[in-house]
């Protein structure tokens, strides 16, 4: 195990190299991104050759069928395969080369050695295992060019501190957290069926797509909002969401840091009302892929400040002050989507032209490490 411990430990001194050592031409760039494209390619050939679609996100799985969804991921290895040759060829170190060729190689491997044949299975759970990679990939790829336009942190780096947590967050939430996503839909529609409302929820489901996403968003915040106050009001439910507050740095990954029980909770209370009142499930499926964006984009270290906008919308800035270990900053902002709510509520804080100072809960009582805040919530104070 010894060569395996010194292999991941170079991988992550390289990673996260000092700005002198990744400047444009070193070699950095291309490493990483090679390494990015060759994981997100593997992880896909995986998801597609497992038997039974068990790693598969079953609104990803009629893509893989496609040709062009195949070809995709042939370009997704390509791609990782040269960027991690130009970074062999341009950097002194040459383990982020390496192990972005080896990914790129495996993959291959097991897409030409695998028969891609999937059984069906009628079980509502599945790890999606597919969606973590295109999550990861596409909001990384979105996310990490935006926030060195205009960060609100200059000096945070892109691999900033306690980073590798955050991705196994994320990896959580794509994974288990999509795998008993099923638990609040039976309820929800119990609900609806025993609702006298059946003429409205007729109405809510002929609505007009377009029309259908606000309504949702509105009542989907509506119930958050009171639920986000009460994780931070009964002391059971804020050592849940104290995980989430223990990140220390704001990025596009710090969303992802809720502890799952918390997530299965906000889940339910969200969902539950939303599939009861009976939109659509395009548009519920189109909400939480928007919901998703609009979360990273809130949560991440952008330095933009939106006048007009920040009216109407959640702005990072917004968020920002929730995450704030200032005192000013303590129980503001619960909104995810409209600032209204706050400001009915009486819980809107937003000083003009103001960032918190720093971010993370007043003597950092909660542990660092995935498996040491999983049970964080579960030890006696």
């Amino acid at each position: 195990m010894k060569p395996f411990h010194e292999t991941r430990q170079k991988i992550r001194d390289e990673l996260e190299s000092p700005a002198a050592k990744r400047v444009f031409g070193s070699g950095w760039a291309s490493g990483v991104l090679g390494i990015a494209l060759s994981l997100a390619g593997l992880l896909l050939v995986i998801s597609m050759c497992t038997p039974g679609q068990l790693l598969t996100t079953p609104q990803i799985t009629p893509l893989q069928e496609n040709h062009w969804f195949r070809i995709g991921v042939l370009l997704l290895l390509v791609g990782g395969f040269a960027s991690s040759v130009v970074s062999l060829a341009l950097r002194e170190a040459k383990i982020l080369g390496t192990t972005g060729v080896l990914l790129a190689l495996v993959a291959t491997i097991i897409g030409q050695s695998i028969a891609n044949a999937h059984s069906s299975h009628a079980l509502p759970i599945y790890f999606g295992l597919d969606w973590f990679a295109l999550n990861v990939l596409f909001t990384g790829l979105i996310f990490i060019p935006i926030e060195r336009l205009r960060p609100q942190n200059p000096n945070q780096p892109i691999f900033r501190d306690e980073w590798r947590e955050d991705v196994f967050y994320v990896l959580v939430s794509s994974l288990m957290v999509q795998a008993l996503a099923f638990l609040p839909q039976a309820p929800g529609k119990f609900v609806g069926e025993l609702s006298t409302l059946g003429a409205m929820r007729d109405w809510v489901g002929s609505l007009p797509l377009l029309v259908q996403i606000p309504i949702i968003m509105f009542a989907a915040d509506f119930f958050q909002y009171w639920a986000h106050r009460a994780f931070h009001r009964i002391p059971w439910l804020w050592n849940f969401h104290a995980i989430h507050h223990s990140a220390q740095s704001m990025d596009w990954m710090s969303g992802a840091r809720m502890h799952f029980v918390e997530i299965l909770i906000i889940r339910s209370i969200t969902a539950i009302p939303v599939l009861a009142l009976g939109f659509t499930p395009l548009a519920i499926e189109l909400y939480v892929l928007l919901a998703y964006v609009y979360t990273t984009l809130i949560h991440a270290n952008i330095g933009w400040r939106f006048p007009l906008v920040d009216r109407l919308f959640v702005t990072p800035q917004f968020h920002h002050w929730h995450h704030g270990a200032d005192k000013e900053a303590i129980d503001v902002n619960f909104a995810i989507h409209f600032p209204i709510l706050d400001r009915l509520f009486g819980t809107h804080h937003l000083p003009k032209d103001k960032w918190p100072t720093s971010y993370g809960i007043e003597g950092h009582p909660v542990p660092k490490g995935y498996w040491a805040q999983l049970i964080y919530p579960f030890r006696r104070k």
